[in-house]
C-alpha cells in the first residue's frame, strides 16, 4: 500500500471535516472500519460484471472512503482510491491495505491522459465542488473502450456534504459521448443508505425526483464519437 498526496496540505475545508467525523463515528460504534467484504458485489454482480474482467486493469476509485473499497480486486494490475481525506483514512487504519491511496480532488486528478481502464464513482459525485470539471477528468483520464461505473443518489435538496443536486438525465447531460451499457432508477427507500437501496429497491415511479442512478457506461473510442 502507498500514498501520494495531491491536494495541498492545507486545513480540511468545512466540508471534508464533517465527513471526517463522519467516517470517525462511524469508526467509534464499529468493531472493524474496514471492514470492505460487502464492496465486491458492487464491481461486479450488480453489474453483471464478472471477475475475471479486472484481471490486469489499472481501477480507480472516485471518493473511495477508508474502508478499503478495492481490497478483493487482487487481480487487477493497479488499484487505486481517490479521496481529499486519503491521508485521514491511512491513519484510521487504511494503511494496511493493499490498495493505493491518492490525496486529491476529483476536479484535478494527478494522472495521465488515459491511464485507467475502469473508473468507478459511487455514493460520491453528489459531494464534488464542480461538477463539469470533474466530469471532464474523468473523461481525460478513462482509456478509449474504458469502463465507468456510477451509484449517486437523486435528490433536489443540496446538503453541506452533498452541495449537488442530481436529476436522471445526468449521464445524458455530463456524458453524452458515452455509451450507456446499462442504466437503473431506484428508489430511495433508506436515507443516506445507498449500497442498501441499490441492494434492496426497487425501480423508481417516472415521477421519482429522489432515488439511486446505477449507471455502466463505455467510453467510446475517437473515431466512434467522429461518426455522430
Amino acid at each position: 500500500m502507498n500514498s501520494k498526496s495531491a491536494a495541498g496540505s492545507g486545513s480540511l475545508s468545512f466540508k471534508e471535516f464533517f465527513e471526517l467525523c463522519y467516517w470517525k463515528t462511524v469508526k467509534l460504534f464499529s468493531k472493524n472500519l474496514t471492514k470492505n467484504s460487502h464492496y465486491k458485489y458492487f464491481y461486479t454482480d450488480n453489474f453483471s460484471i464478472p471477475e475475471e474482467f479486472y484481471k490486469d486493469k489499472t481501477i480507480l476509485d472516485i471518493g473511495c472512503g477508508p474502508r478499503g473499497s478495492l481490497e478483493w480486486a487482487d487481480m487487477a494490475k493497479e488499484r487505486i482510491g481517490l479521496d481529499p481525506l486519503a491521508d485521514q483514512y491511512l491513519k484510521m487504519g487504511a494503511k494496511d491495505h493493499k490498495m493505493s491511496y491518492i490525496k486529491a480532488y476529483v476536479e484535478h486528478i494527478p494522472f495521465p491522459d488515459t491511464y485507467f481502464d475502469v473508473i468507478c464513482s459511487f455514493n460520491s459525485l453528489d459531494h464534488v465542488e464542480d461538477m463539469e470539471l470533474a466530469c471532464k477528468e474523468i473523461k481525460r483520464i478513462l482509456k478509449e473502450n474504458g469502463i465507468f461505473l456510477l451509484l449517486v443518489d437523486i435528490h433536489t435538496m443540496p446538503t453541506l456534504t452533498e452541495p449537488q443536486t442530481m436529476n436522471w438525465n445526468f449521464i445524458r447531460e455530463y456524458f453524452p459521448e458515452f455509451e450507456i451499457l446499462e442504466e437503473k432508477h431506484l428508489e430511495r427507500r433508506e436515507t443516506y443508505k445507498i449500497y442498501s437501496n441499490v441492494r434492496k429497491s426497487k425501480t423508481a415511479k417516472d415521477d421519482a425526483v429522489r432515488g439511486v442512478l446505477t449507471a455502466k457506461l463505455r467510453k467510446r473510442a475517437t473515431e466512434e464519437n467522429k461518426a455522430l
